[in-house]
């Protein structure tokens, strides 16, 4: 039976555990023992609860789609293929303004295909990119806005953690979230080139050409012979260059492919992609303590994530049983609001989360209550996952607390360089509006989500 105060205690529980700097998973925990005890006054129910839920996830073949799609990430990146990638995005753009910068954007799309975390992307495009376009002459601002804007890309373009944490909690077919991210992925990396050629030409100041580009060469510690922009950058040698290329197309096309031509499964083809990584990664040289390296890495990372999935899973049945959806949803009915005010109410909690704490956690902390209430609206589930997952990442870049900025001023390498976190929001902000209009272009248009999941999947 629905009682009021029961939602009050739940909600207003959750909120003082979280802000009070308690770990998420724990929170969730924590409000739901809690919750379910109110409800059924019995804490034999609160201990099957438990004990159901935590056996359900374990066994649930699709949570190892997380650790796999993480494995072959982590693989690549130390494989040096990564490196390889963005020396021969440089090459292919030379000729084109702002090259460096187009590199960045272009190479962390591609990463995006094989490592699916924002948080990985901006850290090695940081460390790779950065120096690169310091060395040019860039504009600070400009050059760590490019890395901290495209990185969002990871969590975009499949395959996404994001999406297989939604699709998870949703129960929706993650194979349709990866399809569905395709077209909004390519839509937001050319809003984001158009931004890059544009202020390269506008501004040359910017990505170093003309006098200040001289100015920076003659008076700071760059080597005499330093290159120039048409240069080809970093020496590379072609062999090196074609078997990373080879094998990030093929581990593309075999995963996604494999996916969406219903071969395997997401679980079984982030095996397969951790596979095709790792003897990559092999022939580029890594051996057994690398590797070693990279499984305990993940380890690290995929475990907390996996105890924070399980709690949410604890979490969202809780709700159910309390009420707590069925009365937010009869909240904003009876406040007789339209569906795009609804929508711009979550896209705000989700930037005000954003500023806090990271995107898995804000996911399950939310997507458990708003989802049913989008589906109640009648919004079409692709399309409404879609726009959480951009607002959530546009939340991570938000001021003055944007998680993804803070991942950007930790990895860049030289730390005696003075970089400070306004100059980074700065060049940032423009990626922020950029992903705020295709919030709207796919809440206003959901077949750019929806076209390519019907053409396969029908």
């Amino acid at each position: 039976m629905f009682d009021p105060t029961t939602v009050f205690i739940v909600l207003g529980l959750l909120l003082i555990l979280v802000f009070s700097g308690m770990h998420v998973a724990i929170a969730l925990g924590v409000t739901s023992a809690v919750g379910v005890y109110l409800v059924t006054g019995r804490d034999t129910v609160v201990l099957a609860l438990i004990q159901n839920t935590f056996y359900d996830a374990i066994r649930d073949y699709i949570f190892a789609v997380i650790p796999l799609f993480m494995l072959m990430g982590e693989f690549i990146g130390r494989s040096g293929a990564t490196t390889d990638l963005y020396i021969g995005m440089q090459r292919t753009f030379r000729r084109i303004p702002g090259r460096l910068a187009l590199a960045t954007l272009f190479g962390n799309a591609i990463f995006a295909f094989v490592t699916g975390v924002s948080i990985a992307s901006a850290t090695t495009f940081t460390r790779i990119a950065y120096p690169e376009m310091t060395r040019y002459g860039y504009n600070k601002s400009f050059s760590l806005g490019v890395i901290a804007g495209s990185g969002v890309l990871g969590m975009l373009i499949p395959p996404s953690v994001l999406m297989i944490v939604w699709g998870i909690l949703t129960e929706q077919s993650i194979g349709q979230l990866f399809l569905a991210g395709v077209l909004p992925g390519l839509i937001l990396v050319s809003f984001f080139a158009t931004y890059i050629i544009g202020s390269a030409i506008a501004f040359p100041s910017l990505v170093g050409d003309g006098a200040r580009r001289q100015a920076h060469l003659a008076g700071s510690d760059v080597t005499p012979g330093a290159r120039l922009e048409m240069d080809d950058g970093p020496e590379v040698s072609s062999s090196s260059m074609a078997i990373s290329g080879f094998g990030l197309l093929f581990l593309i096309v075999a995963v996604l492919g494999g996916i969406w031509a219903g071969l395997f499964t997401p679980t079984e083809a982030a095996g397969i992609g951790a596979l095709i990584a790792l003897a990559l990664a092999i022939i580029k040289g890594q051996r057994w303590p690398d590797i070693y390296e990279g499984i305990l890495a993940v380890g690290r990372t995929a475990a907390p994530l996996l105890i924070l999935l399980i709690a949410a899973q604890l979490y969202s049945r809780t709700m159910t049983m309390t009420g707590v959806v069925t009365a937010i949803q009869g909240f904003f009915n009876d406040a007789g609001l339209d569906p795009w005010m609804v929508i711009t109410f979550m896209v705000l909690v989700w930037f005000v989360l954003g500023m806090i704490i990271d995107s898995v956690s804000i996911m399950l902390l939310t997507v458990p209550i708003f989802a049913p209430i989008a589906d109640a609206m009648g919004m079409h589930p692709l399309s409404y996952a879609l726009i959480g997952i951009l607002a959530i990442e546009a939340g991570i870049l938000t001021p003055p607390f944007g998680l993804l900025v803070y991942t950007v001023k930790a990895a860049i390498p030289d730390k005696t360089d003075p970089v400070t976190m306004l100059q980074i929001f700065k060049g940032s902000t423009p990626y922020w509006v950029l992903l705020l209009v295709l919030i709207i272009l796919l809440y206003n248009f959901p077949e750019i989500v929806t076209f390519l999941p019907d053409v396969v999947f029908r």
